[in-house]
């Protein structure tokens, strides 16, 4: 078919039109895609667990010695189980002891169990709490739930002898309650449909984005699991990567159908199909760059050259990919489907695209234009008042000591501190690789031990501190140290930075060639959020170059890709000082499920900020792209603004509505972090849909003027060119 220029259509065009005309063929396949993926996910699917290593960094290097050098108590990964005979001793129940350690040891992948009552320093002053040291060949967090079956028979003559047993992390991890994940999505999804049905009135038209993204979540997850058997992700992928899918799915899909209803009422003789070619080549091009860009800031994050951070943003971006490819082949199909008959069944009068004057964004569109300088100055303000406790964050790890009391790894961690303090939560341990001289010598080994011993029971903030002992081959010292706070509190992580940069290497300085390191969970943890900190400004970096250079290529305007890089970063900003207020300062916290302040997860602002500036650059994509079309025609800067606004304003405030009750949903999770990263993504959704998009961008846009599109000529004939919403071919 030739278009009425007489060119042949394009390739978005022609794709969209042959989804339209042969829409059962499409159907079926991404039928027999979720069916088979599911399946196979069933069968093959890998499991997900908070593993990560840190390369380069003095905790590693203390790992890695202790793998190296150490004796079969250093490998592996260790978890501790929990005693508590309550109100006799644990020596009371030898037998019963004597016989779950026993079973213990026999279960598979366990590598050693220590016996609390002949392992020194393993019970309690009192006698009555106690932890047994199960060390596995690999993460227990990551095992089949099914493993704990085994756990359970094996300390059973424990439980039935009165004593208490609670699982640690990580096994802890394995026993947490099933996730809300399901109840959250079911939310999300309903609340979507009750804002299409308000906001659009169709019936067909509400539950087509919808079926879209569902359908694109379920292939999205199924391919994850899939990937997840080779690759290692995060506890919290799956649900990121929901969160993401469920959202961008909805909201793509949104603004096509959009486009197909204004398409279809302004020709009332055009074909249903041809329009679905011109949506697609249109509205399905602002789809390309928008999931292009999220994908973009995602893959950002592997910028931090940590694999752990790497993997979350590549999992989310999965979603976002899948959901882009179900927009763009499964919703032109539903569409040809359903031809005119998309407003055939509607709960009201089905709502049009604004076509005069007199609506109320165009309205609200001259109020801002009137006075520009005021609402620019009131919206930066506002977000300068909601970013403002970002100056007092503290990043650091969620513990299990802020989980609900119905988990048993809070319960142990509370029977830990209770018994041993809170810092027996999160014990260093330290390592002293000796020179040559000192592995030959017994004497020198044993005057640098005292030496160490001394000082660093010294230093503030040490509780205790055992002797260091040398490993089997002599060419290391081991201790641990035992902090008078817990692994969430600020003070632990000045006591690591002391010991690591200042008590250590003060303690071996006459130590000849010995060298320390300070490693562990905790120090694992602490060094993890020292490289998330020192990586961020690179990541922050990557993404808005890059994103710059992405709107600059699309809407040849310097001005126009300045201005939306420095509105996204303010945006990010406020919802980072929620998230701050929320849960580091405790405001509110306890209504989302948080029983105590904790610090930000060292790893959320980054994830927030490439997932709000890959979003918040759809929002923008969809509604520059509207004001250059009009610019494009008419040359006149405020009738581009003022319809460009109008007549995207209603479908990103409901693709905003949407987004902002997937991710608030996940607030129902039982995990602490996937609540901060649910509330801190839906804030900033509803921010960037409301003063940064409604208000900001507009009255930046009337101060600017014509300037905002201007492009130096040179750049322009460098750049490649990329129309966000083409001619409809």
């Amino acid at each position: 078919m030739i278009t009425e220029a007489g060119a042949e259509p394009g390739l978005l065009h022609r794709t969209g039109r042959w989804c339209a005309r042969h829409a059962w063929r499409v159907v079926a396949a991404w039928l027999v895609l979720i069916v088979g993926l599911g399946v196979a996910n069933h069968r093959w699917g890998g499991t997900y667990a908070d593993s990560f290593s840190l390369p380069g960094t003095a905790a590693q290097t203390g790992t890695d010695l202790l793998k190296a050098h150490g004796d079969a108590s250093s490998s592996g990964v260790s978890s501790p189980l929990v005693l508590d005979a309550g109100h006799g001793t644990l020596a009371g129940h030898q037998a019963a002891i004597g016989t779950a350690v026993g079973a213990l040891r026999r279960l598979p992948d366990v590598l050693s169990v220590t016996d609390p009552l002949t392992t020194p320093g393993a019970v309690a002053k009192g006698g009555a709490i106690g932890t047994v040291t199960v060390r596995f060949s690999s993460n227990p967090a990551g095992f089949e739930r099914s493993y704990l079956n085994g756990v359970d028979a094996a300390v059973r003559p424990l439980r039935a002898d009165g004593v208490t047993v609670e699982y640690g992390d990580p096994l802890g991890q394995l026993a947490e309650p099933k996730s809300a994940d399901a109840v959250s999505e079911a939310i999300g999804i309903g609340v979507a449909l009750l804002v299409l049905l308000i906001g659009f009135g169709s019936v067909a038209a509400t539950g087509l984005p919808l079926l879209t993204a569902v359908l694109g979540l379920g292939v999205g997850l199924s391919g994850l699991g899939l990937i997840a058997a080779h690759a290692s992700f995060a506890q919290a992928a799956p649900t990121l990567a929901a969160m993401m899918g469920l959202g961008v799915g909805i909201d793509y899909a949104l603004f096509l159908a959009t486009r197909f209803r204004a398409l279809l009422r302004a020709e009332e003789e055009l074909d249903p199909a041809e329009a679905v070619g011109r949506t697609v080549a249109t509205s399905g091009r602002a789809v390309l760059v928008a999931a292009a860009t999220v994908a973009m800031a995602l893959g950002g994050l592997y910028a931090s050259g940590i694999g752990f951070i790497g993997a979350l943003g590549a999992a989310a971006g999965i979603t976002v990919v899948v959901a882009a490819c179900a927009s763009l082949t499964f919703t032109p199909a539903l569409l040809g489907l359903l031809g005119r008959r998309i407003d055939r069944l509607h709960v009201r009068r089905p709502v049009a695209e604004p076509t005069g004057d007199g609506d109320v964004w165009h309205r609200w569109a001259a109020r801002v234009g009137r006075r520009p300088s005021l609402f620019l100055a009131g919206g930066v303000a506002l977000l300068a008042v909601l970013a403002a406790p970002v100056a007092s964050m503290h990043l650091g790890h969620v513990d299990a000591g802020a989980q609900p009391a119905s988990r048993t790894d809070r319960r142990a961690y509370d029977l830990i501190a209770r018994g041993f303090g809170v810092g027996a939560n999160g014990p260093l341990t330290v390592v002293v690789q000796l020179d040559g001289d000192e592995v030959a010598d017994a004497s020198a080994r044993q005057r640098l031990a005292t030496t160490l011993h001394s000082d660093l029971a010294a230093v503030p903030g040490v509780a205790s501190v055992t002797p260091p002992v040398a490993s089997t081959d002599h060419v290391l010292l081991i201790s641990t140290v035992t902090p008078t706070t817990g692994p969430q509190d600020r003070a632990t992580t000045d006591l690591f930075h002391t010991l690591q940069n200042t008590a250590l290497p003060h303690a071996l300085d006459g130590g000849g060639g010995a060298t320390g390191y300070v490693t562990g969970v905790t120090a694992s943890g602490l060094a993890f959020t020292d490289q998330l900190v020192a990586k961020l400004p690179l990541i922050v970096g990557v993404v808005v170059g890059a994103a710059f250079l992405l709107l600059l290529t699309v809407f040849r305007s310097l001005l126009v890709a300045v201005k939306a890089a420095l509105l996204n970063l303010l945006s990010i900003g406020a919802a980072w000082g929620v998230v701050v207020a929320v849960f580091q300062w405790g405001w509110g916290g306890s209504l989302f499920g948080v029983t105590e302040k904790v610090p930000v997860e060292s790893y959320v602002p980054m994830m927030m900020f490439a997932i709000v500036f890959g979003l918040s650059m759809d929002y923008e994509v969809f509604l520059l792209s509207r004001i250059r079309e009009t610019w494009l025609r008419h040359g006149d800067n405020h009738r581009a603004v003022a319809t460009g606004l109008a007549a995207t304003a209603r479908v990103i405030t409901c693709a905003a509505l949407i987004m902002t009750s997937v991710f608030l949903a996940f607030l129902l999770s039982v995990n602490v972090v996937v609540k901060m990263l649910a509330l801190g993504l839906g804030v900033s959704v509803v921010i960037d849909a409301t003063v940064v998009r409604l208000v900001l961008v507009p009255a930046t846009m009337y101060l600017f003027g014509r300037a905002n599109w201007w492009l130096p000529g040179w750049l322009d004939r460098l750049l490649p060119h990329l129309d966000p919403e083409g001619d409809g071919q």
